[in-house]
């Protein structure tokens, strides 16, 4: 049976990152069930995602670099595609294309969903973002935490949907583990790569046999090999940049660490978890890791910006195999809490 209904999910682009692995895996299951389905990128046209060749994409512009004019050109094309589209659901990630979303279908009988995908918080125009986000007609929420900062009118729209787990995982690896310490993130201000390199630096002293593998590209690299350099840990620390099987290279790994300041739901803690490797993760808002994790039973919680507990924890999973065996094995029940079927389901319900 042929769904009568069109979604087109807008996003700034679909290079590797986590929201865009959500768009990825909800336009995938949409298409499946035979809903039509477009994806425009907003200020990129590279897409790093496997999807169905069914799926129509759109570059609508490149970066406005703050210009007005830009901004205003993007509005109108946003706008234009909504008036071609009148029966279409739109379906929007990530706060600033959140905004411009929302005034381009501003008067448009729309159905318009956006989705907050990190810490509201960390918005510097929430003025004019909140203003906004009134005139959506579904808000999705990653977390019961996100969906608390808004006011009590925007948050009736709100609905919390959890990210969905893959269900092509590697399975969990059954084999006596590398001395590898692993971390998957850009390499940008809010993954704190800087303290991970600290923690790493005093676990290193009692074991001297580990490394540090950090996945995924970014503008901080320079900075963050010199200070591997100094912290006389550089020939134990690997920049293994951007790879399509990270999960492939990462399933024999001693323990995953994430040192985020803020995330909404980190993907690849949840992915981390679901194939079995024990994990640390900063206790960060949005609350996406105390959700995922109950610290000492599926995995470590430590406080943010804080090297030495990082270290001890690091040191805790090292140190103790029959701990750390526990921790994976209830890890990897997050398959199951968040599956894909489960998860794009939620969604479907709002669209």
């Amino acid at each position: 049976m042929v769904i009568d209904m069109k979604v087109i999910f807008l996003t700034a682009g679909m290079a590797g990152g986590g929201t865009e692995r959500v768009i990825a895996v909800l336009a995938n299951y949409l298409i499946a069930k035979e809903y039509q389905v477009d994806i425009v990128m907003t200020s990129r046209d590279d897409v790093e995602y496997e999807l169905d060749n069914r799926i129509n994409f759109f570059a609508l512009s490149g970066r406005t670099g703050g210009s007005i004019k830009k901004r205003m050109e993007r509005v109108k094309k946003l706008r234009k595609i909504m008036k071609e589209n009148p029966q279409a659901t739109i379906l929007s990630f990530g706060t600033e294309t959140n905004c411009f979303a929302l005034l381009a279908g501003f008067g448009l009988k729309k159905k318009l969903v956006i989705s907050e995908r990190n810490d509201p918080n960390q918005c510097t125009y929430k003025i004019l973002r909140n203003l906004l986000y009134h005139l959506a007609d579904k808000l999705v929420f990653q977390t019961k935490d996100a969906v608390l900062c808004f006011s009590e009118k925007i948050q009736r729209k709100g609905v919390v949907i959890p990210n969905p787990i893959s269900d092509n995982l590697p399975e969990p690896f059954g084999e006596v583990r590398s001395k590898d310490v692993v971390a998957v993130g850009r390499m940008q201000p809010q993954k704190n790569h800087k303290l991970l390199l600290d923690a790493f630096a005093l676990f290193h002293k009692k074991h001297q046999e580990y490394r540090l593998v950090i996945y995924g590209k970014g503008e901080l690299q320079p900075e963050l090999e010199k200070q591997a350099e100094e912290l006389g840990i550089a020939e134990n620390v690997i920049f293994a940049g951007f790879v399509t099987d990270v999960l492939q290279q990462i399933r024999n790994s001693a323990m995953y660490v994430l040192s985020s300041d803020y995330e909404g739901i980190s993907n690849s803690l949840l992915e981390a978890m679901g194939i079995g490797l024990p994990v640390v993760s900063t206790d960060c808002p949005i609350g996406g890791s105390s959700m995922l994790i109950e610290s000492g039973e599926n995995g470590l919680l430590v406080p943010m910006k804080d090297a030495r507990s990082l270290a001890e924890a690091m040191g805790r999973i090292a140190d103790d195999e029959e701990f750390a065996r526990r921790i994976a094995a209830k890890a990897y029940r997050v398959k199951e809490m968040y599956s894909t079927k489960k998860i794009c389901e939620e969604w479907e319900k709002v669209l």
